[in-house]
């Protein structure tokens, strides 16, 4: 098997947190999310972002929030009461400890999949 460059880590990291953060959003009656090769790219991007936080900073569920909520600031996103990408509004946008319970625990889903996904791939990572 051909060594994975970080990049490609990084990709197969954020699909998979991604994909499994829409399948628990289906489970929960959101049915809003599409599958990452139907997502928008800023969608993506913020994946990877968030992918990064784990596998280079080891970010936790607060800290990967933290970070996603600092970066959709910079981005010009504000609170809404349903996600709105036209109007970058997000019901998430929001101080971690203000989020729903179901939220955080989409949190943890998300940093939980990145870290087992990097877990099994970094070995084979070209650390180069």
């Amino acid at each position: 098997m051909a060594k994975l460059t970080k990049d490609e880590v990084v990709e197969a990291c954020a699909r998979a947190a991604h994909e499994v953060n829409r399948a628990y959003c289906i489970a929960l009656g959101d049915t809003s999310q599409v599958s990452w090769d139907e997502a928008p790219d800023w969608q993506k991007s913020s994946a990877r972002l968030g992918a990064i936080g784990v596998i280079d900073h080891g970010n936790g569920p607060k800290d990967s929030h933290d970070s996603w909520l600092k970066q959709k600031e910079a981005e010009g996103w504000k609170y809404g009461p349903v996600k709105d990408a036209e109007k970058k509004e997000h019901p998430c946008f929001l101080p971690y400890g203000e989020l729903p319970v179901a939220q955080r625990l989409k949190d943890r889903l998300f940093v939980n999949t990145v870290g087992s996904m990097a877990g099994a791939l970094i070995p084979q990572a070209d650390e180069s």
